[in-house]
């Protein structure tokens, strides 16, 4: 139990480093980028990088564990991010640190599912959900941290970039003493046709739970991608842009845990309906406040407190609705569908910014939160029928 104990806590606690790069990354880049004059649809090209070096990893991802074991991998993980992180200050230019951040995307994607996979494999039954709850909950701390350090441009460009390298060079370094394990062996490989065909059986049973994920990956990635460039131009200091940010991700982490155990009793598909509509009406309350900090910083906390949870209620969605034998296709497939709306969100945004003047950005988000609860409201019941009668 000691040993299973301390290797959990310095896996979580890579996950915490891991998150709080990510988190500092986005609204830093942007940051950096707008006060360079860069337009912002480029900027939000530029912060696709990291979803795109994740959706370039996925299907290379299970040999290389299989074959060397979780320990060497999380080392890749993490030595290709310290290294991209401590390599930003060398040269500013789009495409270098665009490569910068493919890398860290693929970098933190082989850190993540190495460290998932083995704190799934070592835990208990009746301890899995509280580890995984709190493998989730670090890596979202570590993602509210990160927006906080983004005032440290103001004293030098290269800070936040040498803080973070250094953070995860120290976790790092507790890697090296975790002893070595590897997964199980015994799963056979399934052809490319079988995949494919469980791929379209998955869509079938669940593609309304992958519209949460979905539009969680937009919401964030353009909160944090995006955001900071239209807070900038319309006259939003850059300690309140990381303050802003930071109070979405906490409201995620303080109802994490309620929404769930209310969605546990209530049934998923009400509570999502409930909380998309919600969060939808925040985020157009946001868009009247923008001249005032403390209501916007209360609009965006209840947000965060309200959608924050979208992703795990949409795993938790799949789950009910999914056969089974298709819960590891569906996993996946929450996990790509988090990336594609992660890839859009900054791209959309930044276009947005660029064409909509006038228009508050807040109501992108609000548009797509309240699509997602009319169909889920309109089609969630549905399918939740379709299931109990096979």
């Amino acid at each position: 139990m000691g040993k299973n104990n301390f290797r959990f806590w310095i896996l979580v606690s890579i996950v915490a480093i891991s998150g709080f790069s990510q988190g500092m990354l986005l609204p830093l880049i942007s940051v950096i980028f707008e006060k360079g004059g860069l337009s912002s649809s480029l900027n939000g090209i530029n912060a696709t990088a990291l979803y795109i070096g994740t959706l370039i990893a996925s299907p290379f991802m299970e040999q290389p564990l299989r074959k060397f074991g979780y320990k060497p991998i999380i080392l890749f993980g993490g030595l290709a991010v310290i290294i991209s992180l401590i390599s930003f200050p060398l040269w500013k230019s789009f495409w270098f640190w665009f490569f910068l951040r493919l890398l860290i995307g693929i970098g933190d994607h082989a850190l993540h599912f190495a460290t998932q996979t083995w704190i799934t494999s070592f835990s208990s039954p009746k301890r899995l959900g509280r580890n995984i709850s709190l493998y989730g909950l670090f890596f979202g701390i570590g993602f509210a941290v990160g927006p906080l350090m983004t005032p440290l441009v103001k004293v030098n460009q290269a800070l936040p970039f040498i803080v973070s390298s250094l953070l995860c060079l120290i976790g790092w370094l507790f890697i090296f003493s975790l002893k070595n394990e590897y997964p199980d062996q015994d799963i056979g490989v399934n052809s490319f046709f079988k995949t494919i065909k469980r791929f379209s059986s998955a869509l079938k049973y669940g593609w309304i739970a992958f519209l949460p994920p979905l539009g969680y990956g937009f919401l964030e990635s353009s909160l944090n991608g995006s955001f900071p460039v239209y807070a900038l131009r319309n006259g939003i200091d850059v300690k309140n842009v990381s303050f802003l940010l930071a109070a979405f991700a906490i409201g995620a982490i303080v109802f994490q845990l309620p929404l769930g155990m209310l969605s546990d009793k209530y049934g998923r598909r009400n509570i999502l309906i409930s909380i998309l509509l919600l969060g939808s009406v925040c985020f157009t309350t946001a868009s009247f406040l923008e001249d005032s900090h403390t209501g916007l910083l209360f609009c965006i906390f209840i947000a965060g407190m309200l959608v924050g949870s979208t992703f795990s209620l949409g795993i938790s969605y799949m789950a009910d609705l999914m056969p089974k034998n298709l819960l590891p296709t569906g996993n996946l497939m929450c996990g790509i569908f988090y990336s594609i709306g992660s890839l859009g969100g900054p791209f959309i945004g930044g276009l947005f910014i660029q064409f909509f003047h006038g228009v508050s950005f807040f109501h992108i988000i609000s548009s797509l939160l309240f699509i997602v609860f009319v169909i889920i409201f309109t089609f969630g019941q549905k399918s939740l029928v379709a299931v109990r009668e096979k």
